[in-house]
């Protein structure tokens, strides 16, 4: 049984996404900052299904942290590494530049761009040791072509389709891929304040999309099956573009 981490797992996509990979046979670690409460919940959920999971609470955000309790969590777990990496955590400040003050900005890089490589880093020796990994990095459609309000969110999600890119060029040659999955407008919590009615009258298959679906495809990207993927940026969003 392979183990898998996914980062902001207590809701939303996060949460979809660890329920997925449990059902199609990984141990996963879900990890969370600070909702106990919803965290409990993603894991009875996969509990009842007689499958297999535990918590990870941590701040992917905060270095110290990251390198406190996953780094611990690596020394302690020999037998079996973590191959299977999904870093979805990320936060929203939007605002229009002229308006964004600089903990927007630097909230925002730093929790979806620079969590990447806080807990990328710990991971990948033993995935080029072990000569297989899954790196699997939630983009957004903000990182592909800007939106407006989202200068921070934007750069954050640029940021982290480039280093996808460049990581998957590095590691390919041990059997470790990388790829990106940039979602559109997927119901959510985050999506919650948007005027879906408005907005999915852009969208070619008019409506908002499901966090399974985007759970499904990062399932796939995990899986044996996509082994000759790496580097790419798969786009979830309806025909938006």
């Amino acid at each position: 049984m392979k183990t898998a981490l996914v980062t902001g797992a207590s809701r939303g996509i996060g949460k979809s996404i660890a329920l997925t990979l449990a059902e199609n046979g990984f141990h996963v670690i879900i990890n969370y900052r600070s909702n106990d409460t919803e965290a409990l919940k993603t894991l009875d959920e996969i509990k009842q299904r007689k499958k297999s999971a535990e918590l990870l609470k941590f701040d992917i955000a905060d270095p110290v942290s990251v390198e406190n309790i996953l780094g611990k969590y690596i020394e302690t777990h020999t037998d079996d590494y973590i191959s299977i990496l999904v870093n979805n955590a990320g936060i929203r400040h939007d605002n229009l530049m002229v308006f964004m003050n600089p903990e927007q900005w630097s909230n925002t890089i730093n929790t979806n761009l620079n969590s990447f490589f806080y807990v990328t880093r710990l991971l990948l020796k033993n995935m080029l040791t072990g000569k297989f990994g899954r790196i699997i990095n939630i983009a957004s459609l903000s990182g592909l072509k800007g939106l407006p309000g989202q200068t921070n969110y934007s750069a954050s999600k640029g940021g982290l389709i480039a280093a996808t890119k460049a990581l998957a060029q590095e590691v390919g040659k041990k059997n470790v891929t990388v790829n990106a999955v940039a979602p559109g407008f997927i119901k959510t919590d985050m999506t919650d304040g948007l005027d879906e009615k408005n907005l999915k009258s852009m969208i070619p298959l008019q409506r908002f999309g499901e966090a399974h679906e985007v759970a499904d495809l990062v399932a796939f990207l995990a899986s044996e099956k996509s082994s000759y993927i790496t580097g790419e940026v798969i786009s979830i969003n309806g025909g938006l573009y």
